[in-house]
């Protein structure tokens, strides 16, 4: 346990060099300042006070869209800045030597990212409902709601990352892993157009599956919330893991 505290606070100190946390607050501010854009139009003040338009559910499903757009290229950069720095300076080998194997250097990567994504998912929703709050939104927010699409975000977030990290640690060529972030940006905002049996069975379309909102139609209030298919999600995520944990146990047995 000492080793593995100790190896956090190695990636910590090497996240500080790569200014890793600007990158994170500039995502946060982009994804808050694309999902409250609405909060800026005249009729804003109205739509917050009205129970029937459901203005906490509409500003959650904007938030849940941009966050399908910019949450999978963010978890890509910082997985690929925190493990190219090993690729650049012989990081693996240098490790090696101490007897921290390549998959413990991964997963102590994983671990520090994680930890810095729940914070930047924390912010970003308390900003969001303190912007909406500000706007003139006085209906009761649904605590609940919310707080169960934040968690489930950071949990779809932390297994993306650990995929990213070993992404970027098995591929010299950082391209792959930013290019992967990016592909998976545009499949998981179409995955919300998508029926929802695709989007399960797509790795980015659980950005969609766990949104707990749902368009039921075009008139004031057509943004209702609606239930998430959690054994599916709980599925994935425990699947995800299992692959993660295989993979970077096998990086330690094969010689890179």
């Amino acid at each position: 346990m000492a080793r593995r505290l100790l190896l956090v606070r190695l990636e910590a100190a090497k996240m500080r060099r790569l200014h890793t946390i600007p990158v994170v607050v500039v995502a946060v501010v982009a994804v808050v300042a694309l999902s409250c854009m609405n909060l800026f139009r005249p009729e804003a003040p109205v739509v917050g006070a009205d129970p029937d338009a459901w203005p906490w559910a509409s500003l959650l499903l904007n938030a849940a869209m941009m966050n399908a757009l910019v949450h999978p290229v963010l978890v890509a950069v910082i997985a690929s800045r925190q493990t190219d720095i090993e690729n650049t300076g012989a990081g693996w080998t240098l490790n090696s030597t101490t007897g921290v194997g390549p998959g413990a250097l991964c997963r102590a990567k994983t671990a520090l990212l994680v930890a810095v994504l729940a914070l930047a998912v924390a912010a970003e929703t308390a900003a969001t409902i303190g912007l909406a709050r500000a706007r003139g939104y006085t209906v009761p927010l649904e605590w609940g709601q919310w707080t169960q699409y934040a968690v489930l975000l950071w949990l779809v977030d932390g297994v993306f990352v650990g995929a990213h990290v070993w992404l970027a640690a098995k591929w010299d060529n950082q391209l792959i892993c930013v290019g992967v972030g990016l592909l998976g940006a545009f499949t998981a905002m179409y995955m919300f157009l998508a029926p929802s049996a695709i989007a399960r069975m797509v790795p980015w379309g659980y950005y969609a599956v766990i949104t707990n909102t749902r368009l039921v139609g075009r008139q004031a209030g057509g943004v209702h919330y609606g239930s998430v298919d959690l054994p599916w999600v709980v599925g994935f995520l425990l699947l995800a893991l299992a692959a993660l944990a295989w993979a970077t146990h096998r990086m330690d047995r094969v010689e890179r």
